[in-house]
């Protein structure tokens, strides 16, 4: 017996037994997500599935469904529209974390193959918007994966982004009639594979450019204070990525400064804000900076909008005169050395 996924009933079994496909080890890597395109409804739908999130935005729902429904998504849908059709992947009608995002599974399951055979499937998931987490999920255990290692792509842990796709990827194992044994990857913030690539990645650049910046900038998303107070680590483990990149650079630490962007809403987030601090920075006397965004694996609105555009803006405005962008890790190969090295790492005994 045997279907699009090869199975194949076994062969004590009786004639109406049910095909099973070889067992397989999956490897599933998630990201936030993307809308389906720029355009208002997909925008809608993708900003409701996002801010909906009790894990993103905690208020009371009696108290923020309302304001979301009725007000925020009348108006920000156009608002952040825009924002994506300017740094959309046009030729292939998807955003560029979806792009991104893509080329980085397609390049760890080629060193997967090649290290393991068929024995092991590489895919995606988004946490919000599509590939759903739940439609990943089921195709891999369709498809004979009997253990499942789930890779949340956020380098520092934070309830926002490692705890939302984690509770999504038990959500779905939820359904699972038969579940795998499951896994997941914990976050990478001080692995020695993830600081190289992020210092490769700062020096290669430097190297490109014809003067040295007065400051690196190193820009995280932000989250509410608050959260820190509740016991989220996700400030102290970008504090140390800091560290760790100072201290692999060789660098002084005037050279080099942590700051928080992305703010939303009215309460007080983990600062210094990125969009004031390069504006100060540039007052200060420094005129040249660079910005690198190593809570990112890969491009996104955050970075390629808003960093590139209203951050620069901000920057200028105050008097700065040289603004360089360093580009997420991306698909490079120091940045799938270091993924593939974290993913081996958790897969211990699963795989010869």
């Amino acid at each position: 017996m045997q279907s699009s996924y090869g199975t194949r009933r076994p062969s004590h079994a009786p004639a109406d037994h049910p095909g099973l496909p070889p067992e397989r080890v999956g490897i599933l890597l998630a990201n936030l997500g993307t809308p389906d395109g720029f355009g208002y409804w997909p925008m809608r739908r993708y900003l409701n599935e996002f801010l909906s999130d009790r894990r993103v935005i905690d208020y009371p729902r009696w108290q923020w469904q309302p304001l979301l429904q009725l007000i925020i998504l009348s108006k920000r849908p156009f608002t952040s529209g825009a924002a994506y059709r300017s740094i959309w992947n046009h030729e292939a009608d998807e955003s560029p974390l979806m792009t991104i995002t893509r080329a980085q599974t397609a390049k760890i399951a080629k060193r997967m193959t090649e290290r393991y055979g068929n024995g092991v499937i590489v895919d995606f998931c988004m946490r919000y918007g599509n590939p759903a987490t739940a439609m990943k999920v089921r195709e891999l255990v369709a498809r004979g994966c009997r253990k499942l290692l789930f890779f949340p792509l956020y380098p520092q842990y934070a309830g926002a982004t490692s705890a939302t796709a984690t509770d999504e990827f038990f959500r779905a194992l939820m359904k699972e009639r038969w579940q795998p044994a499951a896994r997941v990857v914990p976050a990478y913030f001080d692995q020695a594979g993830y600081i190289e690539a992020l210092a490769q990645s700062v020096e290669k650049k430097y190297a490109a450019m014809d003067g040295r910046p007065d400051m690196l900038v190193v820009s995280y998303h932000g989250m509410p204070k608050r959260y820190l107070r509740e016991g989220d680590p996700y400030h102290c483990q970008c504090q140390k990525t800091t560290r760790l990149l100072t201290k692999r650079l060789g660098w002084n630490t005037a050279e080099i400064t942590t700051t928080f962007q992305s703010v939303f809403g009215s309460e007080e987030w983990l600062r210094p804000y990125t969009v004031e601090e390069v504006a100060n920075l540039a007052r200060a006397g420094n005129k040249r900076i660079a910005v690198v965004a190593p809570a990112f694996a890969a491009d996104c609105i955050e970075t390629l909008e808003e960093i590139r555009e209203e951050i620069r803006d901000s920057f200028e405005q105050a008097g700065g005169e040289s603004f360089t962008y360093v580009p997420c890790l991306n698909d490079s190969d120091a940045h799938i050395d270091a993924l593939c090295e974290t993913i081996e790492s958790n897969l211990g005994g699963w795989l010869e």
